[in-house]
């Protein structure tokens, strides 16, 4: 029997009665440097609701990074939690490997649903319980079907930290003093709304940028071999909010079947009504070969899948294996989370939250220079901060300013208001808010943000 002393000493909120400083320290004692959230966000956290979030000091926080966008119903929803406790008293394991259960039947059954198509062509497959070992897998399943070894990813794209996924992944900071990555990776150039990587912007500049993928893909002389597949986020999250425009991601598509490329949709961050539709790749009306889902598919505790089009079920039993694949916890919650996202047309409020929140920072934008563009799709936005007072370049973009970013970050959370950044140098602040947040709600997000603009010292025009 567990006593009460153990009992509050696993919940951790009153064991020390320490404040926030004595749990960072005590962290930073226990745990490697490779920790990251603490030291932009430093709070020990007590408890949580919906989008709010108490530290250990009582302190509130309105909580718009929802673990990186895991938590689509916010924290600690009532529905998730009793599918919980309906699991721990059913008797079910917890721990199945890849056996079935009926909870799993019924988990998959409705996952499939919402595929294209109501997933008529596609397969499940269960991977360990991160997105990055769900990309390695797709990986790994592309070089099975097609033979061949090359893989096409972007610049600014980001699939995950193992060692494959860190080969596709743009950022280079991760990879500094990371030898013999995985081989024949190649990597193209993402359309940028604010900021055209081939310098021309537009539709010219996205027309460029399409032109340019499909002549590599034909041209005899492009010096690269023929890949495996092309892997790609149709809204990349950690590389700045950038939605791919849908021209360019229809073209890819077709180029790709053409040529008997497997087109792998990471969808880990986007996907599940994040950006205003159940998959961020339905705004292009394709359908992926493969579709990687993570984060939110498990409901807030750890899951992740494959959909794969079953002409490309290519594996042999055990070829990618997972002791972690079988979290019947993790398929309770997610089953209940996509219900609720389904049954209560949580992508349709989503959406038009996002298009009315994407004009009040537009506003703002103009009484804040520092805000140089706002982009997104549904809760999924991005605000790249910019240095106004500089020269503009030739597309009449100005500068990116990462350090008034950061400290843009800060301000916000001593206001009150949880952010990430991303994009290049950190430019970028991203909202990944519970899908559930009320417009009351955003409009206190929009309070609090213009209360840190102002306590960073960022003047009105």
């Amino acid at each position: 029997m567990m006593t009460d002393k153990v009992r509050i000493d696993s919940l951790g909120a009153n064991s020390l009665n320490g404040n926030n400083e004595t749990y960072l320290a005590r962290q930073a004692e226990f745990e490697s440097n490779v920790r990251s959230y603490p030291r932009k966000l430093p709070l020990a956290i007590a408890k949580a609701n919906g989008v709010w979030i108490t530290d250990v000091e009582n302190n509130q926080y309105l909580d718009c990074l929802a673990g990186a966008g895991t938590l689509a119903l916010g924290h600690n929803h009532p529905d998730v939690l009793q599918s919980i406790q309906n699991v721990i008293t059913s008797g079910l394991p917890l721990h199945t490997l890849d056996l079935t259960t009926p909870l799993k039947d019924q988990f998959s059954e409705y996952l499939l649903s919402l595929l294209p198509q109501q997933g008529k062509a596609y397969c499940l497959q269960f991977t360990g319980p991160s997105g990055a070992d769900a990309v390695e897998a797709a990986m790994k399943l592309a070089k099975k079907v097609t033979g061949r070894s090359g893989i096409i990813s972007f610049s600014g794209g980001y699939h995950g930290m193992t060692h494959a996924t860190l080969a596709v992944t743009g950022n280079l900071s991760p990879k500094e003093a990371v030898n013999g990555m995985m081989p024949e990776v190649q990597f193209m150039p993402y359309p940028h709304q604010y900021r055209c990587p081939l310098g021309i912007g537009g539709d010219a500049g996205v027309k460029a940028l399409t032109y340019y993928f499909e002549n590599l893909i034909n041209d005899v002389e492009s010096g690269v071999r023929k890949p495996a597949a092309v892997i790609l986020e149709a809204v990349q999250g950690e590389g700045g909010v950038n939605p791919a425009p849908a021209e360019w991601l229809q073209r890819i598509r077709k180029v790709t079947q053409e040529h008997g490329i497997l087109l792998i949709l990471d969808e880990v961050q986007a996907g599940f009504c994040r950006t205003g539709k159940q998959f961020a790749f339905e705004h292009a009306g394709i359908e992926p070969d493969i579709i990687v889902m993570s984060k939110a598919v498990g409901g807030g505790l750890p899951l992740a899948v494959l959909g794969i089009r079953k002409e490309f079920d290519a594996w042999a039993p055990g070829h990618h294996t997972g002791t972690f694949r079988g979290n019947q916890l993790a398929m309770a919650t997610g089953l209940t989370t996509l219900k609720i996202l389904k049954e209560q047309d949580i992508a349709g409020k989503v959406a038009a939250q996002g298009e009315w929140l994407k004009g009040k920072l537009a506003d703002m934008q103009k009484r804040y220079p520092v805000i140089g563009h706002v982009r997104g799709l549904g809760l999924m936005i991005g605000i790249e901060i910019v240095k106004p007072n500089e020269a503009q370049d030739h597309m009449g973009c100005y500068p990116a300013d990462g350090e008034l970013s950061a400290l843009l970050q800060k301000k916000c959370f001593e206001a009150g208001l949880i952010l990430e950044r991303g994009g290049r140098n950190g430019c970028v602040l991203r909202l990944l808010p519970s899908l559930l947040i009320t417009n009351d709600e955003l409009g206190i997000f929009l309070d609090k943000f213009e209360q840190a603009l102002l306590a960073a010292g960022v003047k009105p025009a």
